[in-house]
């Protein structure tokens, strides 16, 4: 009898919990920045590709340093929208807005939905939060301006962002989880060089390192 009730038991555990080694989902972990302090929601911090030097602008992956993320305007004879590129100097300031924000004191974690903001100002109507959008010129996915902050479903389904642990170092990636019946296509935030010679963060094959460096105050 006793034989009986253990095989039952041992029946029941294997049935409740996952094997050794199944997939838990993924890892959320702190993201730090370059000074190993914890990325905080609406703190400004620059975006860094990796490694990070002195003058050199950013004409092909992998960016040579001195180049942050920024905005500009990227088509002849129009000004507006802004996208997003990578730029001479330190780049503008960002902010972090997740998906189940509740503060502006909220941890910034790896592998969890995400908006961006550009925290500067703009003469352009549209916003500075990121938006992926098919650019019809090159036929590339590219990173916009234009998305709204928050109200996570299918209608801003291209608004959001998630960062990933990368070695030492980190990247972004564009695979939103705030739509169930939504299939966006993923894919890796890097750097594209469209015709004009423009630097545009778009959807690229390979993962591209970056770094968050905090905005003094």
């Amino acid at each position: 009898m006793r034989s009986l009730l253990f095989l039952f038991a041992l029946l029941f555990a294997l049935c409740t919990h996952p094997f050794f080694g199944e997939a838990q989902g993924p890892i959320m972990q702190d993201v730090l920045d370059t000074n190993n302090n914890t990325v905080q929601a609406g703190k400004d911090y620059y975006i860094r590709p990796v490694p990070t030097s002195v003058s050199t602008i950013c004409r092909r992956p992998p960016c040579p340093l001195g180049s942050g993320f920024a905005l500009n305007s990227t088509t002849p004879n129009k000004t507006c929208p802004l996208n997003v590129v990578v730029a001479r100097g330190t780049g503008q300031a960002v902010t972090f807005t997740p998906v189940s924000s509740t503060n502006n004191n909220q941890d910034i974690t790896t592998n969890s939905d995400l908006n961006i903001k550009f925290d500067v100002k703009s003469n352009c109507p549209e916003s500075t939060v990121w938006r992926l959008v098919s650019d019809a010129s090159s036929g590339q996915r590219i990173v916009t301006t234009g998305g709204v902050i928050g109200n996570p479903g299918k209608d801003t389904v291209n608004n959001w962002f998630m960062i990933q642990k990368d070695d030492d170092d980190y990247n972004i990636y564009f695979c939103p989880r705030v739509c169930e019946t939504c299939k966006p296509v993923c894919g890796n935030i890097g750097v594209f060089i469209d015709s004009n010679g423009n630097s545009l963060v778009a959807i690229t094959d390979q993962p591209y390192k970056v770094r968050f460096d905090p905005v003094s105050s």
